[in-house]
């Protein structure tokens, strides 16, 4: 399951349009404040050609000056009215928008703090940032210029219609012959434009993807000096997306030039038939001037109905998007209520797991590990090592068997106080674009200034914190691009030793580390490992020769578990993986 959808874009889906509105249902006396308004404008333009006709059929016509200031009064108030209405209607549909992508906003990104890590493990980061971003930006728009402002446009064809059929329905109706042929063309506008739309938003995203993963990956791009290579992938994916605008460009380009046409034409026709209609004394001069403009006012919200439509389905199409993401079942059950202090137990009963259907990583693996233990785990790349440790703090859900915490179902612990006692350092270490205080206590409200000094001096790293510009307030470059592999290593531990975990898991801790800041942790790690659970994933084996225990893997399956002297008379995998390093190491 990925980001990846194929969304409809009915714009009269009645559900997604339900749910859509549900994210303004605390503003419903703004939404009825904006109906309101939309009415009022629909009204109030039609209604000024109808008072001109009967200024220039009455005051005009009759040379009564008083009469003629009090029309032209009526309709300066008029078109005022029109302006501030416009103006009120504008904000308020804007307003309602802006707080719906807020709250869509909101919802999606804690959805996907929630998700699974095998949801991220295989769709692109780029995708989750047009969904989270432009997706729901373009929601906005069915506020502000979709369904409201539709209704808007057709109640104000209907005035229209109304005003004209009373004045001269014969007129009316000469006007309205060229409207099959504007129906038809709005109907090919929309249908291409829904495709055009629909496009748009996939090739964005495969834009958004590639772009986000190629500038985090510059290092290797410009290190195997792929530049040429990649411009010209970037090449072909922009290629897309600009195609799949222009196709949209051109229909725009078509259908607008034939709105104006069709209304010419309308014009022609009012004005051959009105023309007729006065000679006959049958239809007054204001009548005919009234109709022109009538003609005017009844095209454009036609055409901007045909647009507003299109846009109404493009925000249509990225809410099914963002919606289909909201309600994919991707994070882990948390239904577990334990949340005492765990003394560090740990058992594997039989474990078999796979990230993806029965392509199977850890097969049958069973082990203790009691409080306060170390075990180490070694093997070949591809093992199953980084995976028994993402199963332990359930960033991962195994398939078959039993994983117990202190002898409980580690369904039964409540996920978060689980996480919360358990401290991983990674050898790829990820630091945010903040400062040093943030990315060792990791934003928590709880660690004090008191205890990040400490953990700092244990390591002994604060006379490297301390020549810091700005000391502890230092602003870290994203993902720690500004300091040294060892320095954000080092950060990485002093993370795990603030949170003072019962279970430590160590993933190759030190192999990134310089021989002089190994040494500075290698006393912290002996009192941060005192009386603590702690699993240890070793490439170095030199490095966990004092583990109570090691588990050897060998594609998946546990092959051999013992002390290190008891793995070296066995003189079986690890005795041979022992043997190759020590021979590269005199080498």
């Amino acid at each position: 399951m990925s980001f990846e959808y194929k969304a409809s874009g009915n714009a009269l889906d009645v559900k997604s349009l339900r749910r859509v509105f549900s994210l303004v249902a605390n503003y419903r006396g703004t939404v009825f404040i904006s109906v309101l308004l939309t009415i009022a404008m629909s009204i109030l333009g039609p209604s000024i050609p109808y008072f001109l006709q009967q200024s220039i059929d009455g005051p005009i016509k009759a040379r009564n000056i008083n009469g003629l200031y009090q029309s032209i009064g009526l309709i300066l108030f008029m078109l005022f009215s029109q302006g501030m209405v416009s103006y009120a209607q504008s904000y308020y549909t804007e307003w309602l928008g802006q707080q719906a992508i807020y709250k869509l906003r909101i919802k999606t990104f804690n959805h996907i703090l929630k998700m699974r890590l095998s949801i991220f493990d295989r769709t692109p980061i780029g995708t989750m940032i047009t969904r989270v971003v432009s997706d729901v930006e373009t929601v906005a728009d069915i506020f502000s210029e979709g369904l409201i402002a539709i209704a808007g446009d057709m109640l104000q064809i209907i005035v229209i219609l109304t005003y004209m059929f009373i004045i001269d329905w014969k007129l009316t109706l000469i006007c309205l012959s060229v409207f099959p042929i504007l129906l038809l063309s709005a109907w090919i506008f929309k249908e291409t434009v829904k495709k055009s739309f629909q496009e748009v938003r996939t090739q964005v995203s495969k834009l958004n993807a590639f772009l986000q993963e190629h500038i985090t990956g510059m290092y290797i791009v410009q290190t195997f000096n792929r530049q040429n290579i990649e411009f010209e992938r970037f090449t072909v994916i922009n290629k897309k997306y600009r195609d799949a605008n222009i196709k949209s460009i051109l229909a725009y380009s078509i259908f607008f030039p034939v709105i104006e046409v069709l209304s010419a034409i309308s014009i022609a026709l009012i004005v051959w038939g009105g023309i007729g209609g006065v000679l006959q004394g049958r239809v007054t001069i204001g009548i005919l001037i009234a109709f022109i403009s009538y003609i005017n006012l009844l095209f454009r919200p036609i055409r901007q109905v045909a647009d507003k439509f299109n846009t109404l389905q493009m925000g249509m199409v990225a809410s099914e998007r963002i919606f289909q993401v909201l309600d994919m079942e991707a994070s882990l059950p948390n239904t577990g209520t334990i949340a005492d202090d765990i003394k560090g137990k740990i058992e594997f009963r039989n474990v078999w797991f796979a990230y993806a259907d029965d392509k199977w990583i850890l097969k049958d693996i069973s082990f203790t590990i009691l409080p306060g233990q170390t075990i180490a785990i070694v093997g070949h790349t591809g093992a199953g090592k980084t995976s028994i440790t993402g199963l332990v703090n359930r960033l991962y859900t195994h398939q078959k068997g039993d994983i117990l915490i202190d002898d409980q179902p580690i369904e039964n612990y409540d996920i978060d106080a689980l996480r919360k006692q358990i401290a991983v350092v990674l050898q790829d270490v990820f630091l945010f674009s903040d400062t040093i205080n943030n990315n060792l206590k990791l934003y928590s409200n709880k660690i004090t200034q008191n205890q990040i000094v400490e953990a700092v001096k244990l390591v002994g790293a604060d006379s490297f914190i301390n020549n810091l510009p700005g000391k502890y307030d230092y602003q870290v470059q994203e993902r720690g691009a500004s300091l040294s592999t060892g320095q954000r290593q080092l950060i990485s531990f002093i993370r795990a030793i603030i949170q003072q975990p019962a279970i430590l898991i160590l993933d190759e801790a030190t192999s990134s580390i310089d021989q002089e800041t190994e040494n500075m942790i290698q006393k912290a790690t002996e009192i941060l490992l005192r009386g603590r659970t702690s699993i240890a994933i070793a490439h170095r084996l030199s490095t966990i020769r004092e583990a109570d225990n090691i588990l050897v893997l060998d594609k998946g399956e546990l092959v051999e578990m013992g002390s290190h002297d008891t793995l070296i008379s066995q003189k079986g995998l690890y005795h041979q993986l022992y043997q190759l390093q020590f021979t590269e190491l005199v080498l």
